[in-house]
């Protein structure tokens, strides 16, 4: 039987070392290495969305890989892809480390400097691990199977543009249009949408935060099944306890989340911290908030750079929605992308907050009526996002008229099946009267 072999090595000496070796296995199938954890994940994702039988039964992680610490990469392939088997390389040997890396998901460990003999017995158990899962796989209900979901992130470019309004409605689209769907409350310190909701809840994201190892039956304990359909993970009501939720253990979640809902839907809120952070790296789309306002533009600026800075999204990965928008305002989108180095949504809500007060006062936001302009604008967005199924008709539930794309912003980062970055233009469509908040 042929082993298929992915490295993901980022030295490019490391990386012929690795292939020279592979290359003398027999029976072995090495892959051209890939040189960062992004390219591991999106090229995982690829093949799987082909087929799962696509996927290499062994992946060799390198020590140094990055962006993403080579263990966390190791927890997230092994959460995402549990089919794959994963040999760690590293120059440590410790038992702390060997211990580490098996909590982690790893199937096995080679020590620098390579040796045929021990890599040749490592990749071979990996592969018979990865035959007998392959085999078994689709008996058990307690392990994640199927492809990933898409996660959207909903970042706002200060408090109070819009981002829970925005992230809620995303959300109720996707749902209403036949996906199975998780709308995440990453705002820890300060989420709302258990109150834009009307939700009494126990559990937490921080209920998942110490968890090494989130079955489907853990995460089915701490989601809240909504009346509309929704499972909602909220932020813990003492905002202090945020603290808890890291950004490893922020990766494990969305990890999870991805696997078992077609649509993860995350409010970022307005304050960036790791776990957020860490969940804008992973998305697929990256959604920034903004008012067409000069505090607003700047914040929006302020967060897109800071991205950077920290390598977590580049600017041209990001989309930007204008909220609050009237034909009137001196600061257009094209200015507000111009500024930012952004794509700007084609779909702008229109400023009409009148519509949404009695809805949000009730705590009532998913019966918002349907002829809302506002509603109308954020589940146009939803099929520009490429979120929502498209009927016969193209017509969504709630009477929001959303068309699906095919030019819409999409970035695969992550995501399972998707392995091509869609572009589109930037324009608006304005509206006129009062915004989401």
């Amino acid at each position: 039987m042929t082993t298929r072999i992915l490295p993901a090595v980022g030295d490019i000496d490391a990386a012929r070392s690795v292939t020279t070796l592979l290359s003398q296995l027999p029976d072995a199938e090495p892959a051209t290495p890939v040189g960062d954890s992004t390219q591991l994940i999106d090229t995982l994702a690829r093949l799987a969305g082909e087929a799962l039988d696509e996927l290499p039964e062994v992946v060799l992680v390198h020590e140094r890989i990055g962006p993403v610490p080579a263990l966390e990469l190791i927890r997230e392939v092994s959460l995402r892809f549990p089919s794959v088997g994963v040999v760690l390389i590293t120059a440590d040997a410790s038992p702390n480390l060997f211990a580490n890396a098996m909590d982690s998901g790893a199937r096995g460990l080679v020590t620098l400097p390579l040796s045929y003999e021990e890599l040749a017995n490592r990749v071979q158990a990996a592969a018979q691990w990865s035959a007998g899962v392959r085999r078994h796989l689709t008996s058990g209900n307690d392990v994640f199977t199927g492809p990933g979901g898409t996660v959207v992130t909903v970042t706002g470019a200060k408090g109070g543009v819009g981002a829970t309004v925005t992230a809620i409605q995303l959300a109720l689209a996707a749902q209403a249009s036949g996906n199975t769907v998780a709308l995440v409350d990453m705002d820890l310190q300060t989420g709302d949408i258990a109150s834009f909701l009307d939700v009494q809840f126990r559990r937490s994201l921080v209920d998942l935060a110490l968890i090494t190892d989130i079955s489907p039956r853990v995460l089915s304990d701490a989601v809240f099944s909504h009346s509309t359909g929704l499972a909602l993970l909220l932020a813990p009501g003492e905002g202090e306890r945020g603290e808890e939720v890291s950004d490893r253990s922020a990766r494990q979640i969305v990890s999870a989340l991805r696997t078992r809902y077609e649509i993860v839907v995350i409010d970022c809120g307005g304050q960036m911290n790791g776990a957020n952070a860490a969940a804008v790296e992973m998305a697929d789309v990256a959604l920034l908030v903004t008012t067409p306002d000069v505090v607003a533009v700047r914040g929006a600026k302020r967060v897109v750079r800071m991205w950077e800075r920290l390598q977590i999204r580049k600017a041209e990965e990001t989309i930007t929605l204008v909220n609050r928008f009237t034909r009137n305002t001196e600061i257009q989108p094209p200015l507000i992308q111009k500024i930012t180095g952004t794509r700007v949504a084609s779909a702008a809500v229109p400023a009409n907050f009148k519509e949404l007060q009695a809805s949000i006062d009730s705590g009532r936001l998913h019966e918002l009526d349907a002829k809302s302009t506002v509603k109308q604008a954020l589940w146009g967005l939803a099929g520009e996002l490429g979120i929502v199924k498209e009927s016969a008709t193209g017509k969504k539930s709630g009477g929001a008229l959303v068309k699906r794309n095919s030019g819409a912003f999409k970035n695969d980062r992550g995501s399972i099946g998707r392995s091509r970055r869609r572009r589109d233009g930037s324009g608006h469509r304005p509206g006129d009267s009062e915004g989401t908040r």
